[in-house]
């Protein structure tokens, strides 16, 4: 089953780009692959504007330079504050002329919330594939699904190469409120700070949890109390929404796990995912006061790939934000923490994780 380009409520994943020297090492099939993402990299890199010199340009549109004037606050911000790398990335920018600068292919097994990974040189493992072009996206994911995998295409506002090139600041990162800016730019650059091979869930939720934290201190010391209180009744919705995929999820798992045939476990997968919906249709309804910034996630079709995503970007979060705690809030002794534990194998890694109870 595919499911169809969805906005997915602040989860960003990063989009793999492999220089073009590592084609050499890629069979002709990746090789086309590969060719097309270097151009569609290329050319972003081709289009960059220095932030400045966009600021000083008054011809420029009085909202754009609103809004690059508040990213390169963010942009020092994650210098000063958060000790992310002070390089050139996200102090320029460019116009892409769409909604989302690129689209990524996730997939999981018809009974199984095990995504799918697909392998690169030097990145390693990811559980997707990522695509400039919503077509190739579309077709690679109706290929997968016809090997019999749930599959979800998700569009991506903004990602991160690592350090691989400097990247710009992007038309489809603006347009919403500043503390989802700010999330954005926080959330890319720690993943140029750690990152750990065949690990997306470790660095995913790294991220989140620095993307939130410090998205609290820029407003705490920018915007005022009435900007943090409206983005934690937004994070309280996120955790609102992550919960009721988790609940799900346990469902699912043990659906999946039972001596069912498996015409009775895709019955009951269906009726878990329909108690999904009318357990949102309550919290929307009791706790949200109606708002409505998932409607378009639930009303669309929802399978095990979508729902893994959630898992992949959150699972670990609560743990990365308590070491952070534990830190004392701070960020150079809780990256060096962090990097310690990253150098542990995958199951001790998680232990020390959980388990964690003093910083570097």
């Amino acid at each position: 089953m595919v499911g169809s380009m969805n906005v997915r409520p602040r989860l960003l994943p990063w989009f793999l780009i492999v220089p073009s020297l590592l084609l050499v090492l890629q069979g002709c099939g990746s090789l086309s692959y590969y060719t097309r993402s270097i151009n569609g990299q290329l050319s972003l890199n081709a289009a960059r504007q220095p932030v400045d010199k966009l600021l000083d340009d008054p011809s420029q549109p009085e909202g754009l330079r609103q809004q690059l004037t508040v990213a390169r606050d963010v942009r020092q911000f994650a210098v000063d504050r958060l000790a992310l790398p002070d390089n050139d990335s996200y102090r320029s920018y460019v116009d892409t002329g769409r909604d989302f600068v690129s689209w990524a292919v996730f997939a999981a097994p018809e009974f199984s919330l095990q995504v799918r990974v697909w392998c690169f040189p030097v990145f390693g493992c990811v559980p997707y594939r990522g695509y400039f072009s919503k077509a190739a996206a579309e077709r690679f994911a109706q290929r997968v699904s016809r090997e019999g995998f749930d599959v979800y295409v998700g569009g991506i506002p903004a990602y991160s190469t690592l350090g691989w090139f400097d990247d710009p600041l992007l038309n489809t990162m603006f347009g919403r409120s500043e503390s989802y800016l700010a999330e954005v730019i926080f959330h890319e650059l720690s993943h140029q700070r750690i990152y750990i091979r065949n690990d997306a869930e470790f660095n995913e939720a790294f991220a989140v949890a620095v993307e939130q934290a410090g998205t609290i201190e820029w407003l705490e010391d920018r915007a005022g109390p009435a900007a943090l209180r409206r983005y934690e009744a937004t994070r309280k919705r996120q955790d609102d929404f992550v919960a009721l995929i988790a609940e799900t999820r346990s469902e699912l798992e043990q659906i999946y796990s039972s001596q069912q045939s498996d015409t009775r476990k895709r019955a009951a997968k269906a009726a878990a995912i329909d108690r999904l919906r009318a357990r949102y249709r309550r919290v929307k309804a009791t706790r949200w006061n109606g708002f409505s910034g998932y409607d378009r996630w639930f009303s669309e079709p929802i399978n095990n790939a979508k729902l893994a995503t959630v898992g992949v970007y959150n699972d670990l979060q609560p743990a990365f934000s308590r070491l952070l705690a534990i830190c004392g809030g701070d960020y150079a002794r809780f990256y060096e923490t962090v990097e310690r534990i990253g150098r542990l194998d995958r199951p001790q890694r998680r232990q020390a994780l959980n388990g964690a109870t003093r910083c570097e």
